[in-house]
């Protein structure tokens, strides 16, 4: 340790001796497990177990209500929410979204702690490329993008301000998350050779968010068929620097790390948008970010917004989806109001099931082959989102300022994010800050999250953040957390091998002279009047990813 942080610890130190702690308030929120649970067999009580698919047939009550519409939306996550997007702008107004929680948004969703609005999920969303020009049309229509002068350019008062990333390692706050402070020759050189492999995987193969847009090449399935660190090992590529920041880079995205997820997953996560930049590379093609205090919930409440309009709304919330079952002359959806805890009946002429497909496998009656398969192969990482509330700015070590993203080096978690960043405060003060950790690796971490107890988490995050903030604790005044038992499907190796079964053996590129509509009826997966749309279905899960496949879906329902 430097002298001048010996002395700035020392000195907080002193000024916390003789004072008692004040306590910190929190407690779990934002998911209500017990209305999922619902959908497991008594027999099944232990957290984190799944039921089989198809057996949904024996958690039918008896309906209190019959309600008629042309479709419903199964989901209120992004992807249902984009279908319902879709709809309307496909003339389609008669038809509900049934949402399991209080509020619409799945993963994308926010809350506030202390009157400070955060995340409670994604927080941020990259400046999309041409290849998902269903969200670029989407902030268009938000007035987030606007064409000046002849060129796209995005309201800066949403994309992320300056300082946007840090890095806490060897003992200082360093700029940008890649380890630079103090590494060897080798370490740059490892960085320059990795930065090399996925320019020249990118000029073999396109890569594309979403990545139904760059169809599997050769190229791709040679990825795709071994993990990422197996890939490294054969490249060479070994100094722990670089394999630090890609396992987090990983885990960032995808909620597992480099064992975990595939080589193709690993490349993709650089060659579909920015690259990778060694130092020395010239950045200037970098994505910009937007964001908000509350995240990506900024994107869903606007999404959903014009269902909540009107007597009864468009939207039902608490609604835990029971049944699904597609018949000749339509579909039959029992859903659950917990509030009421009695089952309303929908019958429609469709459904789109926006639901994660380990839910859709239990709720669909005789579920189709390609739903059992991805049910049984896909992956699913666990996470943890916990809102800090401090009253008060914390000291900072040398170095870099604070920033937006702030991650320790060698830490279990993610980092945390601070929502009082886009304000722009003159005087820093009470602010909230909202760390992720994923789970995909731990073993047995579905169950270790939903049955640790919150003083469990409090005291492990309050271990790793008080590395860099020593004076955390005596600041710190609540902390709500988020569990998130499946958040997202894992990229592992096989995804694209075996997600062909499901997207029709790959979509077809628009250059191949195919509408768009084609297109979309390629890459949504069908039953007769179920049509299914989830970032499941790309087997990773972003915004780019849930939007498309549920605009997809939305756009071609009849």
């Amino acid at each position: 340790m430097k002298r001048r942080q010996f002395v700035a610890t020392g000195a907080l130190a002193l000024a916390g001796c003789g004072k008692a702690p004040r306590p910190i308030q929190g407690g779990f929120t934002g998911i209500a497990f017990e209305r999922g649970h619902r959908l497991r067999p008594a027999a099944s009580a232990a957290p984190g177990t799944m039921q089989e698919p198809g057996s949904a047939g024996s958690l039918r009550s008896p309906p209190t209500i019959t309600r008629r519409v042309h479709t419903v939306i199964a989901g209120g996550g992004v992807a249902g929410l984009a279908a319902a997007r879709a709809l309307r702008q496909n003339g389609i107004d008669d038809f509900v979204v049934l949402e399991l929680e209080d509020s619409a948004g799945g993963n994308s969703r926010g809350g506030s702690v202390n009157g400070i609005a955060c995340p409670l999920g994604a927080h941020y969303l990259p400046v999309p490329g041409d290849t998902a020009h269903e969200v670029q049309d989407l902030l268009e229509e938000f007035g987030l993008r606007q064409r000046l002068a002849g060129r796209w350019q995005y309201d800066e008062r949403h994309l992320c301000h300056s300082p946007q990333e840090r890095l806490f390692f060897n003992g200082e706050w360093q700029d940008g998350l890649l380890p630079i402070q103090g590494v060897g020759a080798q370490t740059l050189a490892q960085y320059q050779r990795f930065a090399a492999l996925v320019r020249a995987a990118r000029a073999a193969s396109p890569f594309a968010m979403p990545a139904f847009r760059a169809p599997a090449s050769t190229a791709h399935l040679a990825l795709d068929a071994l993990p990422f660190q197996a890939w490294l090992d054969r490249e060479g590529l070994s100094d722990a620097h670089l394999r630090w920041y890609l396992d987090y880079s990983c885990r960032d995205d995808y909620g597992a790390g480099l064992s975990t997820v595939s080589a193709w997953a690993g490349i993709h996560y650089f060659a579909s948008r920015h690259g990778f930049h060694a130092p020395g590379d010239d950045a200037d093609d970098r994505d910009g970010v937007l964001t908000w205090p509350e995240g990506n919930a900024w994107l869903t409440r606007s999404l959903a917004a014009p269902l909540v309009e009107g007597a009864g709304g468009r939207l039902r919330t608490g609604r835990v989806v029971q049944t699904i079952e597609a018949g000749r002359h339509g579909v039959t959806v029992d859903a659950l109001d917990v509030a009421t805890l009695t089952v309303e009946r929908w019958q429609a002429t469709q459904c789109i099931v926006a639901l994660p497909v380990f839910v859709a496998a239990r709720v669909v009656v005789n579920p189709p082959d390609f739903l059992r398969q991805a049910a049984a192969r896909i992956k699913y990482a666990p996470w943890l989102v916990a809102n800090l509330h401090i009253h008060r700015a914390l000291h900072d070590r040398p170095g870099a300022a604070p920033s937006w993203d702030n991650v320790i080096h060698g830490s279990p978690g993610l980092g945390y994010v601070d929502a009082s960043h886009q304000r722009l405060q003159s005087v820093p003060g009470a602010t909230v800050l909202t760390y992720y950790a994923a789970l995909g690796d731990m073993p047995d971490g579905r169950r270790q999250l939903l049955q640790q107890p919150w003083n469990h988490w409090r005291d492990a995050i309050l271990a790793e953040l008080s590395v860099p903030h020593p004076d955390l604790r005596e600041k710190l005044t609540r902390i709500d957390i988020t569990r998130y038992g499946h958040a997202m499907a894992v990229p592992v190796p096989g995804r694209l091998a075996w997600g062909r079964l499901w997207n029709k053996n790959g979509t077809i590129p628009a250059s191949k002279g195919h509408s768009l509509l084609q297109q979309y009826d390629r890459m949504t997966p069908t039953d007769g009047r179920l049509r299914f749309a989830h970032s499941d279905w790309s087997g990773y899960s972003v915004f780019e990813e849930a939007f498309t496949r549920g605009h997809a879906a939305g756009f071609g329902a009849r």
